[in-house]
């Protein structure tokens, strides 16, 4: 899509709300069109509707449940031009959602993704510890969001290492030869939130281990309905790290169903927009929340073009803190995720282990 071309000129966070929806708009309009034209399931939800695909209003614009993506194979694209499916995770004995991708959806989906980590990395390939088991990656053709996941923050790294074996018990060897090897550099540890709490944190506090976590930017995702079930918040899971030295722990929120343009956490805790992305939070009758007034949360993202997953309404709740104003300096909307819709199926971007 051209639209992106023009996008990539920019810096991912520096547009203020009122400039960034002009292109917005413009540009989900364009995306509505080519899935009406190219999807026949979204083609049915939109006549059903009776809704114009012109229609510029963003807050109007129809949204896909995720569930949709778990009963129907939704695709813009032919078959033969898939060239990678992802799937979420789910429950035992639940279903999963598909999402299929073309090679133009897929190279954009890397070249954002790129784009906007850069900023934490300063375009930077740092040595980079997965605290996960390499056999994750083993089918390259259907990858799970974890196995996608790390696969794409790999680009940003060298000298991949994973920190657990395939039983997902913590290398202690390995841990500390990397650390060893990288004491005098910054290194990059990335992993599932829920991975790095049970077999990183409390591994190596049993352990006693002397572990220096003074030069390690850590970055983590997904996997959260685990911890809060242990009544373990993002502050808390901060100040673990902290015991180790780790100052810089950034945590961020995406989907399978979006992947590429997720939201990292500011230096203030707070997730933030881009030029990519976008956050509306609705009330339990749809409407649109207040601010800061806790609803259903319903995501929006340029880089869906192989699929009708561009604008989503997740099973996520979460609170619009502002726009524009954020202390860390981003313009646009930053916001919190608080949880679960509770009677939704339990889903993350994390595999159940």
């Amino acid at each position: 899509m051209n639209f992106l071309k023009k996008l990539n000129e920019i810096d991912p966070y520096s547009l203020n709300e009122k400039d960034k929806q002009k292109l917005f708009s413009s540009s989900l309009i364009k995306l509505n069109q080519h899935h009406y034209k190219n999807c026949n399931e979204y083609k049915k939800i939109i006549k059903f509707l009776n809704y114009n695909i012109k229609n510029s209003q963003i807050e109007k614009m129809p949204y896909m449940p995720v569930t949709l993506f778990k009963k129907f194979n939704l695709s813009s694209i032919p078959k033969n031009k898939i060239i990678k499916t992802l799937v979420s995770s789910g429950t035992s004995g639940n279903e999963v959602s598909k999402i299929f991708l073309d090679k133009e959806n897929a190279s954009n989906q890397t070249k954002i993704l790129s784009k906007l980590f850069s900023k934490i990395t300063n375009n930077k390939r740092l040595p980079m510890l997965v605290v996960d088991s390499k056999n994750i990656l083993k089918d390259r053709n259907l990858f799970s969001a974890r196995g996608a996941a790390i696969l794409g923050f790999s680009m940003f790294g060298k000298d991949i290492t994973y920190a657990l074996n395939d039983d997902l018990k913590l290398n202690i060897k390995t841990l500390n030869y990397f650390l060893k090897k990288y004491k005098d550099q910054k290194i990059l540890i990335f992993g599932f939130t829920y991975l790095l709490w049970e077999y990183f944190l409390k591994e190596i506090n049993k352990k006693e281990q002397n572990i220096n976590l003074t030069n390690a930017i850590i970055v983590h995702g997904g996997g959260w309905k685990k911890l809060s079930d242990k009544s373990i918040s993002n502050h808390q899971f901060k100040n673990y790290f902290k015991k180790y030295g780790a100052e810089q722990v950034i945590n961020y929120y995406g989907m399978v169903e979006q992947t590429g343009s997720i939201f990292f956490e500011c230096n203030k805790g707070y997730l933030h927009t881009s030029i990519y992305s976008d956050v509306i939070i609705r009330n339990n009758d749809l409407s649109v929340s207040k601010l800061k007034q806790e609803g259903i949360v319903q995501l929006i993202s340029l880089l869906p073009t192989s699929y009708p997953g561009h604008i989503i309404l997740t099973h996520d709740k979460g609170k619009l803190i502002g726009v524009d104003n954020c202390q860390c300096g981003k313009l646009g909307k930053y916001f919190l995720i608080s949880g679960r819709l509770k009677a939704s199926e339990l889903r993350g971007c994390s595999d159940t282990h």
